[in-house]
Parts: structure tokens; sequence; C-alpha cells
């Protein structure tokens, strides 16, 4: 993988990277076809990193659909797919980690301790394997991309993070691996995430600007859906992940919660009024 960056970057090419931990859908191809624009080669990654999942998490049955993967980076374009395996990214004494402290024990950081650190450990390895240009990732992770463009400012990677929108079913529903976890009836009732934000987006429109009376009226949402548990609805600064009191100059909306076992996240960004 460095040979095939080092050649690119020796052709004075510019490099896009797409890192994934696989089962792709359409929301993970929608970052290689924006990569595409702006960048060749177009490198991905899968990784299913254990660094990132806790004890009790679904490390074990994570999707693993490699083939099938491989077949679909392959027909939107990318140009070189790296496979590494654990013991690469992290050899036997492996002990130095990444870690942005504050914004890690945020959102997925309290309730995921650990998750965060992480993420921005294998991200900053693999930044520095494929010595990227830009590198893309959804919204839908909304703390991740703050966290990860806090560390490229603070570690001064030479990487230019391209954030690209969420994808969504045609219902509504933000795309995600885990949605695969889901029975028929779990599926309607994943729904109630994209409904709070939408009632938000309303109220916002008739003229609430109020955060704390948004999180109320979206957690009523919640109370008329005893199946899925809230782990947080949140409203706060896009960048600091800092509560906000008003949304007027806009904000970022995220809410977390568990459908039976399975754990779906999704997110508005509120342009300033």
């Amino acid at each position: 993988m460095k040979e095939a960056a080092r050649q690119a970057r020796a052709e004075s090419r510019v490099i896009g990277f797409v890192p994934t931990m696989g089962a792709l859908h359409a929301g993970h191809l929608s970052l290689v076809s924006r990569a595409r624009r702006d960048c060749d080669p177009v490198i991905a990654s899968i990784f299913v990193n254990p660094k990132q999942f806790g004890p009790q998490e679904d490390f074990k049955k994570y999707p693993r659909t490699l083939e099938k993967d491989a077949e679909k980076f392959a027909e939107a374009g990318v140009g070189a797919l790296f496979l590494p395996e654990a013991a690469e990214m992290y050899p036997t004494g492996f002990a130095t980690y990444v870690n942005v402290e504050g914004l890690s024990e945020r959102f997925e950081g309290r309730t995921r301790p650990g998750h965060f650190r992480g993420v921005t450990t294998v991200v900053a390895k693999l930044f520095h394997i494929v010595e990227p240009d830009l590198a893309f990732f959804g919204q839908k992770d909304a703390a991740q991309v703050a966290i990860i463009r806090r560390m490229v400012r603070d570690l001064n990677f030479p990487v230019e993070i391209a954030v690209c929108p969420i994808v969504r079913e045609p219902d509504g529903l933000a795309m995600s691996s885990r949605n695969a976890y889901l029975g028929p009836e779990q599926r309607k009732q994943a729904l109630v995430l994209q409904r709070s934000l939408t009632l938000v987006e309303q109220m916002i429109g008739a003229g609430e600007y109020d955060a704390l009376r948004l999180v109320a009226a979206a957690k009523e949402v919640f109370a008329g859906e005893t199946a899925v548990r809230l782990d947080y609805f949140e409203i706060v600064d896009a960048d600091s992940l800092d509560p906000v009191s008003d949304v007027a100059k806009g904000a970022l909306v995220a809410v977390a919660a568990f459908v039976g076992t399975t754990r779906l996240i999704d997110n508005i960004v509120l342009p300033a009024s």
C-alpha cells in the first residue's frame, strides 16, 4: 500500500482515501463517487477495527462481506483496496494510541469508553500508510468527523477532510451497516430517529430556536415509541461538540438510540438563520 501511494505521489497525482469497515452500502459508495471528482487514484480500505469496539459490543458479529465489497469498490472506480490484518495494524506489544481529549468523551464516547480513541488511532495509522491528499467521511458519523478534524489540525496531518451528506433509505432511515441487524418490526421502529429530527426542523421553521425546548420535543417523540431506548438527543456546536442554547447561529442536532440491541445514530446540520 505504501509503495502504491508513493508511486502516485511521484506522478503528482491527487490521492483520495475512503476508509471503511466494509459491509458496504450506498452511503459508502457515495464517498467514492465524491472522491473521484477530485482525485486519481481513489484508495479505499476495509478494516474492522477491534480497538473501537468494547468487550460487550458486536465486533465478532459485525457484518463482513469482503468479496462483495471488493466487487462494489472495483465497479465504483476504486483504484486500490487496502485490506490489512489486525496483526499488521496492531503488532505484538502495540502500546501507542491517539486520543483527542475532551471531544472523545462526548456522544459515543460517554457510553462506549475508548471508542473514539480506537477510531483516531486507526485513522492516524491509515493516514500515515496511505498519505492521502483528501480523505472522505460521511456526515452520519458527525462526532467522529469533528474528532478526526481536530486530530488532523492538532497533529498537522497534511490531509484535507471532506465530509459527504448522509445517504438515506427511501423512508428516511440513515443507511448503516448495522441496519442489517434489524428485523421487519424493528426496521419500522427505527424511523423514530428520523421523525425526531424532522420535528426539530419543523419547529425551527416555525421560529423556535431554543435548544432545550427542541430537545424536549424530540424526546417526546421517543416517548411514543416505547420499544426504542434513547441514548442521547443533543444540540451542539458542530466543531467543538459543546452544547448550544440557541440554534440561530447554526448547530448539529445528533441522536443515538437502541432498537433492540442495535445502536443507531443520525443527525442533521442546522445552518445559521
